[in-house]
């Protein structure tokens, strides 16, 4: 199998900042290996999220917890040999950035090996981090909402935000991070409204999974995209594949289109 050519425009932090002000719906989808990134990026996905999601889907764990940076860094050499233009982000592990200088150096390791932002889980402690990241050339994803390296802390995969006062404080450390140079949010299961407050809230892009319609963009794991993850699937997952005729590549075709028409996500993939 050869890799396909390029399709998308080389997409940048600057390309979803434009995307954002124009209205423009933001595609994202996990990646874990090459065939899976020729695949994504030929159906027109625009960010390929190198996820600790892979303890799960990948290595068959109850969590991301096990997930370790030598695992990240593999993946993310899979993913950056059959990228065809997208924006490569990929999570820095659990505790694998406790200090802003344990950061600093685990970050340095995923971008010597291809990835163009990385992806923390936490909020306003995070700050001192992300001005560190970003002063230094790393740009930054700040993960807020349902953050599953504090599963343990949270007691489950509950939704977030739903109580005024954690909905606001959502909101308020997401502005923090993004003054302190994060250049993108994701937002995870949390109520439609507060995905929608928090992208007319702030500058930089919103993508959401399991927060709404009307945030800047939509990301879903590769493996609940197709259908193929055999645990429990979320409120917010749709299968692309179920009952479809034309494979892979359409379901992946039909998920980037409906993202980009707004069709995705529809009520009945959103919390109230």
């Amino acid at each position: 199998m050869s890799a396909q050519s390029n399709r998308l425009k080389r997409i940048t932090i600057h390309t979803l900042g434009e995307m954002k002000s124009a209205g423009e719906k933001l595609v994202a989808l996990t990646a874990y290996d090459y065939c899976g990134a020729v695949a994504a990026t030929a159906a027109g996905v625009e960010i390929l999220l190198v996820g600790d999601s892979l303890g799960m889907v990948i290595q068959g764990h109850d969590s991301s917890l096990p997930v370790t940076i030598k695992d990240t860094a593999y993946h993310v050499r899979c993913v950056r040999r059959g990228n065809g233009g997208a924006l490569l982000m990929a999570d820095l592990p659990f505790m694998s950035y406790y200090s802003a200088a344990k950061s600093l150096e685990n970050a340095a390791i995923l971008m010597r090996e291809g990835a163009h932002m990385v992806k923390l889980e936490g909020g306003a402690w995070l700050a001192e981090s992300t001005r560190l990241l970003s002063e230094r050339g790393i740009p930054v994803c700040a993960h807020l909402g349902l953050t599953p390296q504090s599963v343990n802390h949270l007691g489950g995969y509950r939704v977030q935000g739903r109580d005024p006062t954690q909905g606001q404080l959502i909101i308020d450390e997401a502005k923090v991070l993004q003054q302190a140079g994060a250049s993108l949010i994701l937002l995870e299961c949390v109520p439609a409204s507060l995905g929608r407050r928090l992208a007319k809230a702030l500058t930089v892009p919103v993508i959401g999974i399991g927060a709404g319609a009307e945030v800047d963009g939509q990301i879903l794991v590769w493996h609940d995209l197709l259908g193929l993850y055999p645990g429990k699937t979320a409120k917010f997952v749709k299968n692309y594949l179920k009952g479809k005729p034309n494979g892979v590549q359409g379901a992946l075709a039909d998920y980037v289109a409906e993202v980009k028409s707004g069709a995705f996500p529809a009520a009945e993939h959103c919390y109230s």
